[in-house]
């Protein structure tokens, strides 16, 4: 086999460039094996170099049906890299293997993918080849047999990857248009409104002690009597869970009537938002 013959039979099998490929024969003596181990840890140290940096772009991708969906994000430095083709390719493939592992992320990085490599060795090899901090971040699958799963994205990039996905799950097993109706249209108001949870009671007790010390600030030098300042901040964190609950929040495709109002209106016994999530690069 010819030089030339091998370093094109090391890219391919091996993902890098021909500088590194042609560099690392050399320096196995031609032995194709042993160069494809140099490029290995020549990879891992190059990617263990990059870790350091800041990736805060990225997609999110889904992948599953209305009984079990899933989302994962992979993050990366720049928006360039987000439309790769090799870090599409990867991307979409991890959507369907996170979707069969239900999020666990630790055995994710384990599984092996379509080259019988694990996930961990195609991230390591991918960062090394592109050039850029790849990570792996937040994950989570809704899955029931008597719910049904709704998804919205947004900025799409290809198929199914985003940069903003939402996904809802419903309490029910009716099929019919309304149902197929109000599930998309959740999905497009939980995007737009960023609901913080379904209802006020199960808004995370951290986000409200903050708004309670946010709102105890800005009344500090009001001057008003210490029972109107209570009357006005209790007014105000009111007003903040209703905004920031989903079932109090105003109805996107008609402000005049709130989640809860249309939900009550699709007249389906046993109906109610079961959960969702929203993720968005950036946030």
């Amino acid at each position: 086999m010819s030089d030339i013959e091998k370093v094109k039979q090391l890219r391919k099998s091996t993902g890098a460039g021909f500088k590194d490929c042609n560099a690392a024969l050399k320096e196995s003596q031609g032995n194709l094996d042993k160069a494809a181990e140099i490029l290995r840890i020549k990879g891992i140290a190059k990617a263990s170099k990059k870790m350091s940096r800041n990736a805060t772009e990225g997609v999110v991708v889904i992948s599953g049906d209305e009984k079990k969906m899933s989302f994962i994000e992979v993050n990366c430095e720049t928006d360039f890299v987000a439309k790769n083709d090799d870090f599409l390719k990867f991307v979409k493939e991890i959507s369907e293997l996170n979707n069969t592992y239900f999020s666990k992320l630790e055995e994710l990085q384990k599984s092996k993918m379509k080259n019988n490599k694990t996930v961990q060795e195609n991230l390591v090899a991918l960062i090394a080849k592109i050039g850029e901090k790849i990570t792996i971040g937040r994950a989570k699958t809704l899955a029931a047999d008597d719910k049904r799963n709704f998804a919205y994205q947004h900025s799409v990039i290809k198929d199914n990857v985003s940069k903003l996905v939402v996904i809802v799950s419903l309490n029910t097993k009716e099929i019919s248009d309304k149902i197929d109706i109000f599930g998309k249209q959740i999905s497009m108001h939980i995007a737009a409104s960023n609901p913080l949870a379904i209802n006020p009671n199960e808004i995370d007790q951290k986000i409200i002690d903050r708004e309670i010390e946010l709102i105890a600030e800005e009344l500090k030098n009001s001057g008003k009597p210490e029972e109107i300042v209570k009357k006005i901040s209790l007014g105000k964190i009111n007003k903040f869970k209703d905004e920031n609950s989903l079932m109090t929040q105003d109805w996107v495709m008609d402000t005049k009537m709130k989640v809860k109002d249309v939900v009550k209106s699709l007249e389906i016994s046993n109906f109610s938002i079961n959960d969702f999530v929203r993720i968005k690069i950036g946030e």
